[in-house]
């Protein structure tokens, strides 16, 4: 992965990661997350592609967000599915979502979407 070309106070790291989605949400994404990060507090910037199932809907899409934490908490955060990247049942979806974060580190994500 690159490494930025300029430092600054918070170091800035990229990753790839895989996920798995369980219940409403079905399937696995291929994520490139960037942050610049470090003792509790600093911003992420995420892209995932999504394949699996929304609500019986089988298909795959990208949606991007990010968030800002001060130690506790997510601040400015920012959800969006991605305009004409829906493929199969998903074609044509548009909408934004969230992610909340249970006590035990479980992240769980919804979508309030449209097909079009």
């Amino acid at each position: 992965m690159p490494s930025p070309a300029i430092e600054t106070a918070l170091p800035v790291a990229v990753a790839t990661m895989e996920k798995r989605y369980d219940g409403d949400v079905v399937g696995r994404s291929a994520t490139l997350f960037t942050s610049a990060f470090d003792h509790g507090t600093g911003t992420y910037v995420a892209m995932e592609s999504f394949e699996g199932t929304l609500h019986d809907r089988a298909g795959a899409f990208n949606f991007a967000h990010s968030a800002t934490t001060l130690g506790e908490g997510m601040d400015n955060a920012f959800f969006v599915i991605v305009p004409a990247s829906g493929t199969g049942a998903l074609a044509g979806i548009t909408g934004t979502g969230g992610i909340a974060i249970d006590a035990d580190g479980t992240h769980r994500i919804w979508f309030d979407y449209e097909l079009g």
